[in-house]
């Protein structure tokens, strides 16, 4: 007996070209609408535009489409600046003009804290049924939207033939998009691709290099993750390398880091007469103007007086508690990671800060034990990672601590968290976004709550 293949329920829309209007922008930035009744997905559209689309994937309750043609275009629609925008996963806006990424920012760290009733409750409600609360937002802190990241990794494949492609990864995909220019990297590496694909052809050795990665504060500094021992012959191209194109090398064997060649310390200038001294692999802000901003805009918010003891939660390098020292009578800084507290205390004792102890405890577990945090505090600034802070915050709420700044880099993970300061009394004052990924889907606020 013959078997015929049947269409399932599951496969009958798959390829099929559709024209829909975009209602939305969902939280990646992606254009939302609507086909045989159910949600489609489609990347680079905006709201109001009318579009043809070609499914390209089909779940039970939506559907993802591949972008074919805009038929009616948004007025905030942009030409991407980027050639690699349509293929580059580092990118998620370009499209979208500037100014109408902080709206959607917005709109978004502000549809995420409707869902808490605790935030409702405590906040204005807004005469526009679509907007639930008004939420106290302040100016945004911003940067130029272009060559402002000064720190990232750049993915290096080989192919069977041992070709490399050096760039960053596609959408949804590890497979790397072969990059030429990246608008977003500072000036003195955002070129820097077609020379180090032309290096990279020339090295010895299968697959010798696992990524690359730049940094830039005072000094241009590039690291090579090396997989196989380096030759005498590769060590020549890269110092050769160096010499043109005026950048330190360092080399990083999965062990360590070291110089290739001659290298100069690591760090970076804050509140004008602070040095943040910091090793390769050490965490910073990769947007320096912003983070500037960010840094004056907390000590503005806190409203610091000589007299203030304040807790530095997440403090890291001393990016923030160093700059509050100067400006308070005590500061305590408390970090995770041990060898950012080792270099936290160096920083502060590079800088001459006498009133500012760093010490390594994990947040997110139960430090009310500590010495440290038997002290009275005042003020506590928290900077948490993406996951947030809300087992910290379940025993910070219990120091009773008059005022709590809050930088966060996830609106999700912010909304839980300030629903739980909010029903233990503390009150939303002031909010902004900081645009610390220009192009990107990425939010990062900062929140100031009284109690």
């Amino acid at each position: 007996m013959a078997n015929f293949f049947k269409v399932t329920p599951k496969t009958q829309n798959l390829g099929k070209q559709c024209k829909l209007k975009i209602s939305r922008l969902d939280f990646n930035g992606c254009g939302v609408g609507a086909y045989q009744q159910k949600t489609i997905f489609i990347d680079g559209t905006l709201p109001g535009e009318t579009v043809v689309a070609k499914v390209v994937e089909q779940k039970n309750k939506y559907y993802r489409g591949k972008l074919l043609e805009v038929v009616s275009p948004s007025e905030h629609r942009v030409k991407a600046a980027c050639q690699h925008f349509s293929s580059c996963g580092g990118c998620d806006l370009q499209h979208l003009n500037h100014a109408e990424h902080l709206v959607f920012k917005q709109q978004k760290v502000t549809e995420l804290f409707e869902r808490h009733k605790d935030v409702q409750s405590s906040v204005k409600k807004s005469k526009n049924p679509a907007n639930k609360i008004t939420l106290p937002w302040q100016e945004s802190i911003n940067s130029q939207a272009w060559h402002y990241r000064r720190k990232a990794r750049i993915g290096v494949q080989y192919n069977k033939n041992g070709q490399a492609t050096i760039g960053f990864r596609q959408r949804a995909s590890n497979q790397l998009v072969a990059i030429k220019k990246c608008p977003v990297l500072v000036e003195p590496f955002a070129e820097l691709f077609n020379p180090l694909n032309e290096l990279l052809a020339k090295l010895s050795g299968v697959n010798p290099i696992g990524h690359l990665e730049v940094i830039f504060t005072h000094v241009n500094t590039l690291i090579i993750r090396q997989l196989v021992k380096m030759s005498a012959q590769d060590r020549k191209h890269w110092l050769t390398f160096s010499e043109l194109y005026q950048c330190q090398i360092m080399v990083d064997d999965g062990k360590s880091i070291e110089p290739l060649t001659a290298c100069e310390t690591l760090n970076y200038r804050i509140d004008d007469d602070i040095t943040l001294e910091f090793d390769a692999d050490d965490f910073i802000q990769v947007n320096h103007q912003v983070n500037t901003q960010m840094v004056a805009q907390a000590l503005e918010w806190l409203a610091l007086e000589p007299q203030d003891n304040v807790l530095d939660l997440f403090c890291g390098l001393g990016n923030f508690s160093l700059p509050l020292a100067k400006r308070v009578e005590n500061v305590i800084g408390v970090e995770g990671v041990d060898k950012m507290v080792i270099q936290a205390k160096k920083n502060a004792a590079d800088n001459h800060v006498n009133n500012c102890q760093f010490y390594q405890a994990d947040l997110n577990s139960d430090w009310q034990s500590f010495s440290w945090a038997k002290e009275t505090f005042n003020k506590v600034l928290i900077d948490p990672a993406r996951a947030g802070a809300y087992k910290a915050i379940e025993q910070l709420v219990k120091l009773n601590i008059p005022q709590l700044l809050y930088v966060s880099c996830d609106p999700s993970t912010l909304a839980k968290d300030s629903a739980l300061l909010v029903s233990h009394g503390y009150k939303i004052e002031k909010i902004a976004l900081i645009d610390m990924f220009s192009q990107t889907k990425h939010i990062e606020t900062m929140v100031l709550f009284v109690r």
